[in-house]
């Protein structure tokens, strides 16, 4: 037994010194994800759940009140204002290209004070595009809740309905914490699905599977090796991503990284046996590609890998429950930014065991040496 565990040892170094030598697979597996990340970091925030309008401010009035107004929209978060545009002219131009949420016109005499009166008053215009009306109208309200709030200072008036908010305890997630678990699906299936249907077609075609099925190697102690070997790989590019999220775009990391690691483990090797049977199946890279394509892309489209699932219909949900990479995703989502423990993803663990004997038996049972 120590003498088979030795093989499994043996070949598991070999695969594993295989890929740090090709920059291609090192591209793919470690580089390609990352890129990614970054894409969909930025377009998410960076976790960043604040509401933010990129606007142009036009002011007409040359009221002192109306430059000190200006200078506080400018210094505040809710509103992103272009400083470059002085015209309306300019601000349609960039409204037309989508660039800006909308146009905020001081009229002329906002912020004079008038006779009779102990407070500054006037009138602001927001305009926007027919095409962003949504936003447009969104802008008008924040704003004149900006106004509301500004009022209260100078009228004090007392109004018959009221309404508070209370905190509660909870963390919400916010869009980069979805798009950063499925993100980590994503390079799981990279990792476990296309390393093997690239790499056995091309052992088969040169004759490196067939030398090896005459020596004591066993099927088992093949799949064994490939899969701590890529569990080490899949280890380092999820390191480097979690370095990545947490220095740049500030993930907050709520769960046991003790928990997280093992999980992720388990979840290469779900995904692995998929590429182990896809690759061990086909002969060459003709039969290889298209199936592995057929069976990645709608895990990747329907599994919550770049969107959440609540998005779908409920009906496409209970579907897509059942994929194999569901439940990786759903996990990870859990133990990282909701700080759940590995004993609460009973329903995860339980349907990754189940893919687990399905796959691999059939990865058994379809594999060929050449």
């Amino acid at each position: 037994m120590n003498k088979q565990l030795f093989t499994v040892w043996t070949f598991t170094r070999i695969n594993t010194k295989r890929f740090f030598r090709d920059k291609l697979a090192i591209f793919f597996s470690i580089l390609f994800p990352l890129i990614f990340l970054f894409v969909f970091g930025g377009l998410s925030g960076g976790g960043d759940n604040g509401v933010s309008f990129n606007v142009a401010v036009l002011n007409q009035s040359g009221s002192q009140y109306s430059k000190q107004f200006v200078s506080q929209l400018e210094k505040g978060k809710v509103f992103k204002v272009d400083k470059g545009i002085t015209t309306q002219a300019q601000a349609n131009d960039k409204m037309a290209k989508s660039q800006l949420d909308g146009t905020i016109v001081l009229k002329p005499g906002f912020g004079d004070t008038v006779k009779g009166q102990n407070h500054p008053s006037g009138k602001a215009e927001v305009i926007y595009t027919q095409n962003d009306a949504s936003a447009g109208t969104t802008l008008t309200s924040v704003l004149n809740a900006t106004f509301t709030d500004i009022n209260a200072k100078y009228v004090k008036a007392e109004a018959p309905f009221t309404v508070s908010g209370t905190q509660t305890n909870e963390r919400s997630l916010s869009s980069f914490d979805y798009t950063f678990a499925g993100l980590l699906g994503f390079s799981i299936i990279g990792i476990g699905i296309f390393g093997p249907i690239n790499v056995f077609p091309e052992l088969k075609k040169q004759g490196v599977l067939r030398r090896l099925h005459t020596t004591q190697l066993r099927v088992w102690q093949f799949f064994m090796s490939t899969m701590f070997s890529q569990a080490a790989i899949g280890l380092v590019s999820i390191a480097i991503q979690f370095a990545v999220a947490i220095g740049i775009f500030h993930l907050k990391v709520v769960g046991n990284y003790l928990e997280i690691i093992p999980f992720i483990v388990l979840s290469i090797f779900l995904i692995l046996g998929i590429g182990l049977a896809v690759g061990g199946w086909a002969q060459n890279e003709r039969q290889a590609a298209p199936l592995g394509n057929v069976i990645v892309f709608p895990m990747l489209f329907l599994s919550g890998t770049f969107f959440p699932r609540f998005l779908m219909p409920s009906w496409l949900q209970h579907v897509t429950t059942f994929l194999p990479l569901t439940p990786v995703i759903d996990g990870l989502r859990l133990l990282t930014t909701e700080g759940k423990h590995l004993v609460d993803l009973g329903p995860q663990l339980g349907l990754m065991g189940l893919w687990l004997l399905v796959i691999y038996a059939i990865a058994f049972r379809v594999f060929r040496w050449e």
